[in-house]
């Protein structure tokens, strides 16, 4: 039933997908609310899909690549949607919602190649490990796209073309602030990811640091957020910098949590 609703979900997101690009184009607003309504739709079904995993399971959601990015997806989903309802910024979903649908995509393709981690790690405190990880690559995704858009805008303004898109695009003002609360949101997620992961190891492993390549590269991302956050609070790197940072510090944690887990 779960794959069901899987395979529901990434119709709908498909569909989200098409409607937002369309409505980047299109004069017509009400292109926006048919993209709302269809992604809306998708998060219910994923939502659904999920919980009957975990049910069938009977295990947290995130004990294997596909589950977490599966939950990856639908926490993207979940926080674009929040941030939709309160500044109804609808452009976002144009980058985020093809997010979702390639990583729920992805996730269908591994299910049945991926086995679960090793089952002496398991447990509850590896799940928590693990959602305070991707809750932190979430956010820091969000200032990833919020970056996109500041940039594209601002070449709109600075090239005078006043196109369709630039009266779809929020203010430079408002992404920059967007961009610096998605910062300061995912980097505690991903702090905190770190720390459980670090007891998680002394536990199993009685070692607090493998030195691995996966834990050293985690490391320099965080160093980067921390030298972001610090750079944004005492210098004042803000605006196109930010962006900037935003776009490279993404890069480096998809480097590190897909591109090394395959070294």
């Amino acid at each position: 039933m779960d794959i069901l609703f899987f395979k529901i979900t990434l119709g709908f997101y498909f569909l989200g997908t098409i409607l937002f690009l369309w409505y980047l184009v299109s004069k017509k607003e009400s292109w926006g609310r048919f993209s709302i309504i269809a992604t809306v739709a998708g998060f219910l079904t994923h939502t659904l899909a999920l919980i009957i995993h975990m049910m069938k399971t009977g295990q947290i959601l995130v004990m294997t690549v596909h589950e977490s990015i599966g939950f990856f997806s639908w926490a993207l989903v979940l926080i674009f949607l929040v941030v939709e309802y309160q500044y109804r910024i609808q452009v976002l979903g144009s980058l985020i919602v093809p997010l979702a649908f390639l990583s729920v995509l992805s996730a269908a393709t591994l299910r049945t190649q991926m086995k679960p981690l090793d089952p002496n790690v398991q447990g509850l405190w590896l799940g928590i490990h693990i959602t305070l990880t991707l809750l932190g690559i979430v956010f820091f995704t969000l200032a990833f796209v919020v970056g996109i858009i500041y940039l594209v805008q601002e070449r709109l303004l600075k090239s005078k073309r006043l196109n369709v898109l630039y009266h779809k695009l929020p203010s430079l003002d408002l992404l920059d602030d967007l961009n610096q609360r998605f910062i300061y949101l995912g980097f505690p997620f991903l702090t905190l990811g770190i720390i459980t992961g670090v007891i998680l190891n002394k536990f199993v492993l009685d070692v607090y640091f493998t030195w691995e390549p996966k834990q050293i590269f985690t490391l320099v991302t965080w160093f980067f957020y921390l030298a972001m956050l610090h750079g944004r609070l005492t210098i004042g790197w803000r605006a196109k910098k930010a962006a900037y940072l935003a776009v490279i510090g993404f890069v480096g944690v998809v480097f590190t949590f897909v591109g090394v887990s395959h070294f």
